[in-house]
């Protein structure tokens, strides 16, 4: 048996697969806010769930919202912000006295669509979370690509790409730049660059929803969105060029990225005439918590 765990900054979740990848027993609870031992204790009561409920003992993955120092063994640029600075892999390992594997949460993602989602059987996959924020993983033979630095994927903090006219210097990120991709193609800047556009503050479902019925300023905030992720992911490709690239988060549910997307980014990669597949995840929201239990792959798959 496989347990994954999906720290979260409001809620964990926990997960059980057999050996086919079957569900076994799913559980939510609330995130312990802010205080960093009932973290760990959390997770590991969750685990002790999993396995008095399924008889079974299990391997322990967690995806987190952060990444892992390889020289330190500690976490950083964590949006759960109590747990950076510690040795989180560590204290889940001792807690639950056997080896735990950790993994940023987007890298998580990749893994689960490139095991048993819409990037199964691809060698290469790049993962795109676009939500509130955005995030990127890799994942190469159905394994964690975390590089050197732990930040392998994190396309989100490079500046837009050909950025023109009024994309100039761009927002302010929190990450303490400019211009960030964050701040254009989340959903948090997809509202915020139609709210500077045309003075009116929309959700973004309801941008989507103004678009459907043919409003022309919502029409085109979604061409520019297009045209903007096109332009970050001719970048993953002219330095990855990945087999497939797979889209997950609130963003994804937009039907019409998918065929946009894909026009834009046959040119923009350098020589054109790519052509990368962008799908979208097979597991949704359930991809992160997956990938974490598919952190303990066979030695041969």
């Amino acid at each position: 048996m496989r347990i994954g765990i999906d720290l979260g900054g409001t809620k964990i979740e926990a997960i059980a697969l057999d050996a086919k990848g079957q569900e076994l027993r799913r559980i939510r609870v609330a995130t312990p806010r802010g205080d960093y031992d009932a973290t760990v204790s959390t997770i590991a009561g969750l685990v002790h769930d999993m396995e008095q409920a399924t008889k079974r003992v299990g391997s322990v993955g967690v995806g987190i919202p952060g990444t892992i120092i390889e020289s330190t063994g500690l976490v950083k640029n964590a949006n759960s912000t109590w747990i950076n600075g510690r040795p989180f892999q560590h204290d889940l390992s001792v807690a639950l006295e056997r080896e735990v594997r950790c993994a940023n949460d987007a890298n998580c993602f990749a893994v689960s669509e490139a095991t048993d989602g819409a990037a199964r059987g691809a060698r290469i996959v790049f993962g795109v979370i676009v939500g509130t924020g955005c995030g990127g993983g890799v994942a190469i033979d159905g394994r964690v690509h975390a590089g050197r630095n732990g930040i392998a994927g994190e396309w989100g903090h490079i500046p837009l790409p050909w950025a023109q006219g009024d994309e100039v210097p761009g927002p302010q990120c929190y990450c303490g730049r400019t211009g960030c991709l964050e701040t254009w193609i989340s959903g948090t800047g997809f509202e915020q660059d139609f709210a500077r556009r045309t003075g009116r503050d929309l959700l973004g479902k309801e941008i989507v929803a103004a678009a459907e019925a043919g409003d022309a300023e919502a029409l085109d905030a979604l061409d520019r969105l297009e045209d903007r992720m096109a332009r970050g992911l001719a970048i993953m490709i002219d330095i990855l060029d990945p087999d497939v690239i797979v889209m997950g988060g609130g963003l994804s549910n937009i039907e019409r990225l998918y065929a946009g997307i894909s026009r834009r980014l046959r040119d923009y990669p350098f020589g054109g005439g790519v052509d990368t597949p962008v799908v979208r995840a097979v597991h949704g929201d359930s991809s992160g918590v997956r990938g974490a239990a598919w952190l303990w792959q066979p030695e041969t798959r």
